[in-house]
């Protein structure tokens, strides 16, 4: 089983892979006309994009700190991968910028939600660094809240398939034990079926001794009868 470590640097990798491609995606604009329903359809696909790497960024970010704690790395390790998530989350921002989209604005889109969430400069506008430091503190919060709410669905979900995988199994045992009897019970049929035929052909075999023996005297009876004609004739 992977680690908590790996499992890291294996989504780390996706996301580097899906902005790799969100770049290639900027690049063919160039061959795009300015406007027009394949352009919109392009450019769609770029910020929904762009959305999803923002959303996974988020986890990765989210994950990071609690590293330590599900395995010991040391903290050069640590460091690398704040750096690596850092250098990530400003190339995505500068493909965000490209579009003049923000992060927040367009995941709104992409849910389909009609009320759009307050924006971090709104939320930070005024604050002092105490201020500064009790909102990421909320911020965290809330996100860890999501991720609890994320964790019981995920054990809810896993207890319905292990009483799904119950329910398959007793199903299966009960087909087993169906196709034992019914093996039984054609076993028995063929035992039968042979003992008809045996009984038949005894049967078939007295009836023709039955009609020999007739046959023999029903000629016994003619030869006498001759005799007695020839005798007193």
């Amino acid at each position: 089983m992977a680690s908590s470590a790996d499992s890291w640097v294996k989504e780390f990798n996706e996301a580097s892979k899906l902005a790799d491609d969100i770049n290639a995606r900027l690049g063919e604009r160039s061959s795009l006309p300015p406007s027009g329903p394949e352009t919109q359809r392009h450019l769609s696909a770029i910020r929904r994009k762009i959305t999803i790497l923002g959303t996974r960024l988020d986890s990765l970010e989210n994950l990071l700190p609690k590293l330590p704690s599900r395995q010991p790395i040391s903290e050069k390790e640590l460091h690398r991968r704040q750096d690596m998530l850092v250098n990530l989350r400003s190339k995505s921002n500068q493909m965000a910028s490209a579009l003049n989209m923000s992060r927040f604005g367009n995941r709104s889109d992409l849910l389909g939600q009609d009320n759009k969430p307050v924006s971090e400069i709104n939320r930070t506008t005024g604050l002092d660094n105490y201020g500064l430091v009790g909102l990421q503190r909320q911020i965290m919060k809330e996100q860890d809240e999501g991720l609890g709410k994320l964790e019981e669905t995920v054990i809810s979900t896993k207890h319905i398939a292990l009483a799904v995988n119950e329910e398959l199994d007793l199903h299966s045992r009960l087909l087993d034990s169906l196709d034992q009897d019914v093996d039984g019970t054609n076993s028995r049929l063929q035992r039968a079926q042979k003992r008809l035929a045996m009984l038949s052909k005894k049967a078939k075999s007295s009836c023709s001794c039955m009609c020999s023996l007739v046959m023999v005297i029903v000629l016994v009876i003619l030869a006498v009868v001759i005799w007695a004609l020839i005798k007193f004739l």
